[in-house]
Order: structure tokens, then C-alpha cells, then sequence
């Protein structure tokens, strides 16, 4: 049984006059939505197809949500499955088919109109503006006007953060989007979607930045809006997740419906090998021994960053080994340290740093990402695209960026050298490109993910950083990134891993250093490792005060 959930919130439409939007669950009485018949179809597409340059994204494909329905849709990067819900959501209007809402034939001309006919999307790509507050892009368009010329911004904060207070997401809605991390960015776009009075709601790849924790109050809220009636697509690369989550799934390959079918009919070999047009097996993690010889160690390290309040405590008392050719895996929920120990270790964790670091055995300063460069330290980001890309250049230039100035000469930049660097970036991890000019944004993710690898092993690092490194790829290009970062172990490499998906973390990692607040709670070997460790280590300790006599 769920808990009952109720969730009221003042929204404003395109006039400014105010709306509410109430939804409950429990012992309520259903909408007139979720009493409605569940079978009846709320949206179908029929023999969609569309091209991009000549390029065929989608070929004659079909596709219906069903009132109050939670249905999967799944496939590889590039299988069609964002171009057909961005035609469903009214943003491309261009192609060949037909769409249908309650039956009727309907050709949105944007976004509004889908909008107006209840559909809203949360992006795969966060659809959002840094520098406006959390209030401002949730009401974004449709903001309360004083006078009808001036924007409420005290009407909007406070709707916004009754928002965000009965979703159980703790973030201050005045707070500038662009100063929050990924995963706190995706809650925004959560909230932002469930702002519109939607009956149909598509969500792309809406965990992909969310902790254990987060994705199951996520996964509750899908459930309660399927409750009352709302009809859910779901894209997913993470098959566990939609399997527990979806009541059908429809699978897309290379633009084309492959699959269709009830979720209780099928299993997850089923499911990928309709993804992939062949079995897949996971990746086989061999035993490895290391050398032991410890190549990074971290002893007392702490960090403190500003906040709203002053200083707020990020870190306290990290301390650790990595040896050459161990894989290290570092879990816990969202906010819980994970990625401040990767920045401090590199120099960009933008506060006040304190500890030891030793490579070799030699203690080291790192005041900066070139220090931790020039020492064989590389980091790869969680956000690719926003810290690891440039999207619009070539792969040329991204992989060959730190090492413009080295390969110079004269002051001149090595053209030859730079493309070297890049074709060998190309052959060595499996890049699939036309040319190494194409640019890096135009790539699937699980190729641009390999460009920023590429970019940093051409550095010729001792150890490597790896933040979420399959965030919002699909299950043929995580194994690709599994292979190799088994690779670069067996060659030596001493990596440190951060992943949210604790089968993906424990599968990668010899060990697992877990933190909860900011501290560390323990570190397990592979024999000790498992979901239920983890998750005993990663959950937040509170300290009870016994009340006075």
C-alpha cells in the first residue's frame, strides 16, 4: 500500500487568472479522470515517420497511452524514442503521420497548444534558465501579473515553494537554478511539469541524475498521478526501474516499433534483446589483482562551502587508499559528499579545502584543475555537456583541448598533432563518428561520454575520476564504458567511480567507500559489498537529543 498523498498547488494560466490543482489518493473520492474507463486511449500516433538531413529518425511507427497508464518506452540512444515524444509534445511539427488526443485528429503548431491540449514533457536535456530562481522557471510563461504588467515574484516563490514543500523536495525557490547541482536541476523540471494541469505526461529520462532515495519518492508521485488518471510515458534506459515501474512497454530500434507488449509478459532478456537486436550479455568482471602499490591517498579531508547561511560543511574527515589498477567505487545519496571528494581531489571544488593528499607517497598541493592535471589527476564530470563538452566543436578540438598549448609550437597550434591525438582517441575507445571533425554535440551520448574520456586519457593521467560515466546512456554503450574501464584498470590505471545505480557500482568496483552527510561511513570490500550494505551505510544518521527532565 502507498501512502495517502494529497497535493494541492495554486498554479496561473496565460492570464494570470489563478488555478488549483488538487490530487488525492487514499480514501479520497477518484477524479472524474481516474473513475473513467482505463482503456480508453488519450493519445495514439499512427505511421509516424520523420528525417533529420536525409536521415530517417522514425519510420512509419505507431504508438497509444492509455488513460491512467504508466507505459516504457525504451531503445538505444538514436532509436527514435525523444524525436517521437518531442512530436507528441508539439516541439518538431514537421513529419509524416498522425497524432490523436481522445480520438480526434490534432497538428500542434508548438509547444503551447500541446500544452493546451494537456500534455507536458520533462526533458531528457534539462529545459531550463540558469540564471532565473527555481519559482521563476517553474511558472515560467505562465506567471502571475500584478496589474497584468508586473510579475508577482512573491505570489510565484510562495506557490512554488508549497510546490516543492508537498513533493518533498527541499529546495529554496528563490535559489538560482543555475547554483544547483544536476540531480537538484531535475527536480525543478519535475516540479515545473507537474505545475500544468496535465492529463498526459512524458518523462525522458527523469532519474538519470536522482539518488536511490529520490528515484522511490519519484516513483511514488508517477504512481499516484497514474492513480488519478493521469496517462505516463516513461523513457528509461534502466530496464530494472521500468519493469518495477511500467504497466507496458514499447521497445524502438534504429526508428522502428520492434515491441509491444504487457510488462508481466516479458522479462529483461527479452527486453534488451529487443533493444539491441541481439542477446547481451553483462559485461564479465574477472578477478583482478593490483599491484598494491598505493598510488593516491587522502587522509582528514574536508570541505566547507558558502550557502544562503555562511558556511556550510560538505566534507569532514574523507580518508582513503587507491592503488594502481584498482577500481574504487564511491556511493551514497545525492548531497551526501560524492562528487565534493572528486573536485577537491582535482582542485574545483570552489570552497574552503582542507587534509592531505599524497601521490607516491609524496604529499601534494592541488589549488587548481591544472595543478591536478600536471600531476596525472583527470576528472570526468557527472554533466558532460555543460562541464565536459563543447558541444558545437569538433572532436578534434574537445579531445584536444587540455593539451593545446603542449602540442604548440612557436605559439602555433599543432593542427597535425591535435588530429592525431583525436584519431587515436577515435580507434582506441570505439567512437563512432563520420569524421573526427563532426561535431561533438551531434554524437549519441554514449559517444560524447567516450569523447570526454578520450579528452583526459590523452593526458596520460595515473588516475582517473569518474563521475556518473554512464548518466543517460543505454544499455549497449554502458557496457561499452564498463569494458573499458576495466581496460584502463588492467593497464594500471587507479580509477575512482561514482555511480547512483548501486548494480552498476557494485559490478565496476574492488571496493566501495560510502558516505552519508558529508562523512564517511565505511568502506566495503567486494565480499562485503552488497545493495543492503550499501544502503545501511548511505543512510543520513540524525542525532537524537534526549529531552530534559
Amino acid at each position: 500500500m502507498f501512502e495517502t498523498f494529497r497535493l494541492a498547488f495554486e498554479m496561473f494560466d496565460d492570464n494570470g487568472r489563478e488555478a488549483v490543482l488538487v490530487m488525492e489518493h487514499g480514501n479520497s473520492i477518484p477524479s472524474g479522470d481516474a473513475a473513467a474507463d482505463r482503456s480508453a486511449v488519450v493519445l495514439s500516433a499512427e505511421h509516424i515517420s520523420k528525417a533529420f538531413g536525409g536521415i530517417a529518425a522514425l519510420v512509419d511507427v505507431g504508438f497509444e497511452l492509455r488513460r491512467g497508464e504508466i507505459h516504457a518506452l525504451m531503445g538505444e540512444n538514436g532509436a527514435g524514442k525523444s524525436t517521437l515524444m518531442k512530436i507528441l509534445s508539439g516541439i518538431y511539427t514537421d513529419y509524416d503521420g498522425t497524432v490523436n488526443v481522445d480520438a480526434h485528429s490534432v497538428r500542434f503548431a508548438g509547444v503551447r497548444d500541446a500544452e493546451h491540449a494537456g500534455i507536458a514533457i520533462i526533458h531528457q536535456e534539462l529545459n531550463l534558465v540558469p540564471e532565473l530562481s527555481v519559482a521563476d522557471n517553474i511558472f515560467l510563461g505562465r506567471e502571475k501579473l500584478i496589474a497584468g504588467l508586473i510579475v508577482d515574484r512573491k505570489a510565484s516563490s510562495h506557490a512554488a515553494g508549497a510546490l516543492l514543500q508537498r513533493l518533498g523536495i527541499e529546495l529554496n525557490p528563490e535559489a538560482r537554478v543555475g547554483s544547483l547541482r544536476v540531480g537538484e536541476q531535475q527536480l525543478v523540471e519535475i516540479a515545473k511539469a507537474l505545475s500544468m494541469s496535465a492529463r498526459i505526461l512524458i518523462m525522458d529520462e527523469p532519474t538519470s541524475a536522482l539518488s536511490p532515495a529520490e528515484c522511490q519518492r519519484l516513483f511514488r508521485i508517477i504512481r499516484q498521478l497514474a492513480d488519478n488518471g493521469v496517462a505516463i510515458v516513461y523513457i528509461s534506459h534502466r530496464i530494472d526501474e521500468v519493469m518495477h515501474l511500467a504497466s507496458r512497454v514499447t521497445v524502438f530500434r534504429d526508428g522502428r516499433r520492434v515491441l509491444t507488449e504487457a510488462m508481466a509478459k516479458l522479462d529483461e532478456d527479452t527486453i534488451i534483446s529487443a533493444m539491441v537486436g541481439r542477446n547481451l550479455l553483462a559485461s564479465s568482471q574477472e578477478e583482478r589483482g593490483t599491484s598494491g602499490k598505493v598510488v593516491l591517498s587522502v587522509s582528514g579531508l574536508s570541505l566547507s562551502k558558502p550557502d544562503r547561511h555562511g558556511w556550510r560543511t560538505a566534507l569532514d574527515g574523507v580518508g582513503f587508499d587507491l592503488a594502481e589498477g584498482e577500481i574504487l567505487g564511491i556511493g551514497g545519496l545525492l548531497g551526501s559528499g560524492r562528487t565534493e571528494i572528486l573536485e577537491t581531489i582535482f582542485g574545483s571544488s570552489g570552497g574552503r579545502a582542507g587534509g592531505e593528499i599524497r601521490l607516491d607517497g609524496e604529499p601534494v598541493e592541488i589549488r587548481s584543475p591544472r595543478d591536478a592535471r600536471r600531476l596525472g589527476i583527470a576528472l570526468v564530470t557527472e554533466d558532460r555537456k555543460t562541464q565536459g563538452l563543447h558541444l558545437q566543436a569538433s572532436i578534434t578540438d574537445n579531445v584536444a583541448l587540455p593539451l593545446v598549448g603542449a602540442l604548440a609550437r612557436f605559439g602555433l597550434r599543432s593542427l597535425s598533432g591535435e588530429q592525431g591525438l583525436a584519431r587515436h582517441a577515435v580507434k582506441a575507445l570505439g567512437i563512432r563518428c563520420g569524421t573526427i571533425e563532426q561535431p561533438a554535440g551531434t554524437l549519441s551520448g554514449g559517444n560524447q561520454q567516450k569523447v570526454v574520456i578520450g579528452k583526459w586519457l590523452a593526458t596520460r593521467p595515473r588516475v582517473l575520476l569518474l563521475d556518473e560515466p554512464t548518466r543517460g546512456i543505454d544499455v549497449g554503450a554502458k557496457r561499452e564504458i564498463y569494458d573499458l574501464i576495466f581496460k584502463l584498470a588492467r593497464d594500471g590505471l587507479a580509477i575512482a567511480v561514482i555511480s547512483s545505480e548501486l548494480p552498476e557500482l557494485l559490478h565496476l568496483s574492488d571496493r566501495i567507500l560510502v558516505m552519508a552527510d558529508g562523512r564517511q561511513t565505511g568502506i566495503l570490500s567486494r565480499a562485503q559489498a552488497s545493495e543492503e550494505a550499501i544502503m545501511r551505510l548511505a543512510a543520513p544518521r540524525r542525532t537524537m537529543t534526549r529531552p530534559a527532565a
